[in-house]
């Protein structure tokens, strides 16, 4: 799954996440300071339009990621020189790795537009004098160009990904294929090699964008919501904290993440045994349309039995999982207002602040509530994972989960491998 696409992958994903953890603190400890007395400083008003991504501040940094990004790149392109794959998985995941960065600028960018428009429309409908229609229209026109800056890096950004996805199945599809005899043996081998290889380089591809964006949204933001916690001092029921706005994210977001990932539990396992048990059943009817005393009525009762209180299981089980996840999905709605009631009564923020914090807090709890989001989709890589899995034990000469070696003694007292599919 990994090591026909990336070098190494074990050691090329941990150095990964080393080098990302290293070059973050030298950032915020060296460089970032660095940066400050050489001259690259943001302006005290950080800009709402296109020049955010111009100012020197931005620069500095746009020119510490590259070197970051470089340095990491030609070190594995040297290891890996004789990986096949090794642009597409080695520098194509850098390219998104910078792209996604850039969306993150983006929110960033449109965060501090909210605060003047969200000021100028309080003003208007307060009827404050000296406001003009081109006040607005000006705003929606910066709006406009930083929206369709970001469609146009996104649209070449996606067509992009679609080729780096399908390199990644290319190269999990040409692996298995140069192992097939030992592969045609194992159940739903052709829909493993054919569909679990696009759903898996698809499905993981997406959750890693998510990941790599919900960190570089950490990144960004929590300075900037550690910044607006200032405007919030008071809790209901709690009182005066400090940095209120930041713990609140963190401690909101760590509250989702454990209660779904417990009542949530049992489900990657019954998705996984969910393929099983459909693909015996699809399998025993492929076999009955050539093999007369195949696909026999008792049979199919048992193989459909089997279908049928699998899927039962999942249904009582996503119920009690839907119950908290709309419970949590609900009250993430509201939550953040109901923390800021005492700021909005005692009048402390502008809408324009307001909006601003909502933005800030938003961004940063989603990235926290990675997995809260996500769930559903892990579960779906997870048991995909687990029969591409199966694969893996017979190119290995390593035991067969225990459902498969059940698949193949059936088929064995069946004589159908015998007589139609020697190993």
């Amino acid at each position: 799954m990994f090591h026909s696409f990336f070098p190494r992958p074990k050691p090329f994903f941990l150095s990964g996440v080393v080098w990302a953890i290293v070059t973050i603190l030298a950032w915020y400890f060296v460089f970032d300071g660095l940066g400050a007395s050489l001259g690259y400083v943001m302006p005290e008003q950080e800009p709402y339009d296109l020049s955010y991504f111009l100012v020197p501040a931005n620069l500095w940094f746009y020119a510490y990621l590259a070197v970051c990004l470089g340095l990491f790149g030609g070190i594995w392109t040297v290891i890996a020189k004789d990986h096949p794959w090794k642009s597409w998985s080695i520098w194509g995941s850098l390219l998104i790795i910078a792209v996604t960065y850039f969306g993150v600028q983006v929110s960033v960018v449109i965060n501090n537009w909210r605060r003047p428009f969200g000021d100028l429309l309080q003003n208007a409908l307060s009827k404050q004098p000296g406001i003009t229609a081109w006040n607005f229209y000006d705003l929606q026109i910066v709006f406009a160009q930083i929206v369709f800056l970001s469609m146009a890096v996104s649209i070449l950004t996606d067509f992009f990904t679609s080729h780096y996805i399908f390199r990644w199945r290319t190269a999990m599809n040409d692996f298995y294929m140069s192992k097939w005899e030992k592969l045609r043996h194992i159940e739903g081998a052709s829909q493993r090699v054919q569909e679990d290889t696009m759903r898996f380089s698809a499905t993981l591809e997406g959750l890693g964008i998510n990941l790599i964006n919900a960190v570089m949204t950490l990144v960004v933001f929590l300075p900037i919501l550690f910044a607006l916690s200032g405007y919030v001092s008071e809790l209901p029921l709690i009182g005066e904290v400090p940095h209120a706005l930041f713990w609140l994210a963190i401690f909101w977001s760590a509250f989702g993440t454990v209660l779904l990932a417990t009542v949530g539990v049992k489900l990657p396992g019954l998705n996984f045994r969910n393929q099983r048990v459909e693909a015996a059943y699809r399998k025993e009817l492929v076999y009955g349309e050539d093999h007369a005393d195949r696909a026999q009525p008792a049979t199919i009762r048992e193989l459909y039995s089997n279908v049928r209180r699998n899927y039962f299981r999942m249904y009582f089980h996503y119920l009690y999982f839907n119950v908290a996840r709309y419970f949590y999905i609900q009250a993430d709605a509201v939550f953040l207002l109901l923390m800021l009631v005492p700021t909005i009564v005692a009048g402390k923020i502008t809408y324009g602040i307001y909006q601003q914090i909502a933005t800030a807090f938003g961004q940063v709890s989603n990235s926290f509530q990675y997995l809260v989001n996500s769930w559903t989709t892990i579960i779906e890589l997870l048991s995909i994972h687990k029969r591409l899995k199966a694969f893996e034990a017979a190119i290995d000469d390593q035991p067969l989960p225990t459902i498969d070696q059940h698949y193949l003694e059936r088929e064995a007292e069946a004589g159908e491998l015998a007589a139609d599919r020697p190993y």
